[in-house]
């Protein structure tokens, strides 16, 4: 297993890529704008680095609905292309690209009586929508309260009138940004987290690489490059003011929050709300806990003071009582909240009105930044961003093929793989494995085949194995206990984040742990 010495090298061993010779394209950024850019640019033949200041996807990309969804609420302003671009999208990732972290799910929208829709108005949208995905998921239907209490038995059928059916898909962002990482390194791209922008380099007023600082030792190091790509998401501006001490704002910010709760009964099917002012609450099933928001007010303070408030928490659970039985929607059910920041372009009105659309601009010094995108069309996103720098790199020979993620294959198939080379993994375990990594979960599961003690559970409540952990520190980038915890596996989205396991993980990061041996402690007494 690799020690917090050898994690240490493995740095430093990036730091000297990174300052060897000079990059095509330097992604400041490494939410899922930047990694897919990176993806993009390596899988064209650029030599390409990404750092960020955090982990990767650690702010607004891990903080999203998990949904890969159409767009619903777009059909209703009117953006039929966007509508159809969204689903061509999350048929490809569902099917293709990443059928292992992208599934399925059936939605309910609760339309209630006296509220802003009526069921002619989503029946006639019901069918819209789902002729703008060619009807590859059926056709959308109304149903009665009655009927769509047998998808969700917690609805409050007494309060509705009728309820739209449709499907999207849902995912883990987390999860599904690492592989995008992993697949960006695989096609060549040098990548290293925890690395802050001190300041730009410049040559003749002209943007040509950072001053770098590595947060986990405090080393300082420059990194060269033709163009240098501002993915930085909220601190977009921060960095274009680097640029240009006075560049003017080019986007405002919206605070998304989401509460996870300890679900009760069956939960077949998400639930949307339709609100006045064009909002919606949703209710939906994801990683054995109920996911239930969000909020969409703008926000003007520090993104990295962001927190979900005690009037969030009130507001998400008041709106989704609209639907749904209040013994689903206790605050004492809460495991765990979140806060995000949506990047929207600049302008008047409601956050809740303002486009969701990626907008691109080249500052005085030539650097290129990047405000907006949806998870949906991460992909669009990279390949449009691609061919705007394209002029610039015109060695860049662009792969418009739709190329799988690291994994990508059919969980259930996994699953059984799993079973027959591991028996004694629990199901639940083994399903865990195939959702979040797919085909390379031979990967995760061979550490536990040299040593036992890995295929235990971290807690005895979740499927995540002490596998994944020793995984996540030596294939996935993870240095912090949070990286670990909440983003490469599910333990503290599950409310399981203790600190007994706190303190287990953090032992493993700084020490290393059971390959040739058990840390006494670590394990359960049960792998001797």
């Amino acid at each position: 297993m690799i020690v917090r010495e050898q994690l240490s090298e493995q740095r430093a061993r990036t730091r000297a890529l990174l300052t060897t010779g000079r990059f095509d394209v330097l992604v400041v950024g490494g939410g899922i704008v930047g990694l897919s850019t990176a993806w993009e640019a390596a899988r064209a033949g650029l030599r390409v680095a990404v750092v960020d200041k955090g982990d990767f996807a650690s702010a607004t990309s891990s903080a999203s609905s998990k949904l890969v969804h159409g767009g619903l609420r777009y059909l209703a302003m009117g953006n039929i292309k966007l509508v159809r671009e969204n689903h061509r999208e999350r048929r490809a990732l569902g099917t293709t690209v990443a059928p292992h972290h992208v599934r399925p799910l059936p939605f309910l929208v609760a339309l209630r009586r006296g509220g802003p829709h009526g069921p002619a108005t989503i029946g006639a949208g019901m069918l819209a929508y789902t002729a703008l995905s060619g009807f590859a998921d059926g056709v959308g239907k109304l149903l009665s309260p009655r009927r769509a209490r047998e998808y969700v038995p917690a609805l409050r059928a007494e309060s509705l009138s009728a309820c739209g059916l449709y499907h999207d898909h849902q995912m883990n962002d987390a999860r599904l940004a690492v592989t995008t990482a992993r697949a960006a390194a695989e096609s060549g791209a040098v990548l290293l987290n925890h690395a802050e922008v001190l300041g730009l380099r410049t040559v003749h007023g002209a943007v040509s690489g950072v001053d770098v600082r590595d947060g986990t030792d405090g080393t300082e190091f420059g990194i060269e490059a033709s163009v240098v790509v501002n993915a930085a998401g909220p601190w977009v501006d921060h960095l274009r003011r680097m640029e240009d001490p006075a560049a003017r704002p080019s986007m405002r910010l919206s605070k998304g929050t989401h509460l996870v709760l300890r679900r009760h009964g069956r939960w077949d099917a998400a639930v949307t709300t339709p609100l006045d002012g064009g909002r919606v609450s949703f209710a939906i099933p994801w990683e054995d806990q109920l996911l239930v928001g969000t909020t969409d007010e703008e926000y003007m303070g520090d993104p990295a003071a962001l927190r979900p408030s005690d009037a969030d928490v009130d507001q998400i659970l008041g709106e989704a009582g609209l639907s749904i039985g209040q013994e689903h929607l206790r605050r004492s059910d809460v495991v765990y909240s979140f806060s995000g920041l949506r990047v929207l372009p600049g302008g008047d009105g409601g956050t809740q009105h303002a486009k969701r659309e990626t907008v691109v601009s080249v500052g005085r010094g030539g650097m290129v930044s990047i405000a907006g995108g949806k998870w949906t069309t991460f992909r669009d996103i990279g390949r449009r961003i691609l061919a705007h720098l394209s002029p610039r790199l015109p060695q860049a020979r662009p792969d418009t093929g739709i190329t799988p993620l690291p994994g990508a294959a059919r969980p259930d198939a996994v699953e059984h793989v799993l079973g027959n080379a591991a028996p004694e993994l629990p199901h639940d375990v083994a399903a865990h494995l195939a959702r979040h990594y797919g085909s390379v979960s031979h990967e995760v599961l061979a550490l536990g085949l040299d040593e036992p003690a890995l295929l235990d559970r971290v807690h005895p409540d979740g499927p995540d194995i002490w596998a994944q952990v020793v995984y996540a520190m030596e294939r996935e980038w993870a240095y912090q206990i949070d990286d670990v915890l909440r983003r490469r596996t599910t333990l503290t989205v599950r409310g399981l984040d203790t600190a007994d396991i706190r303190a287990r993980v953090a032992t493993l990061l700084e020490h290393g742990g059971p390959v040739a041996g058990r840390v006494d402690g670590l394990f359960p007494a049960s792998h001797p």
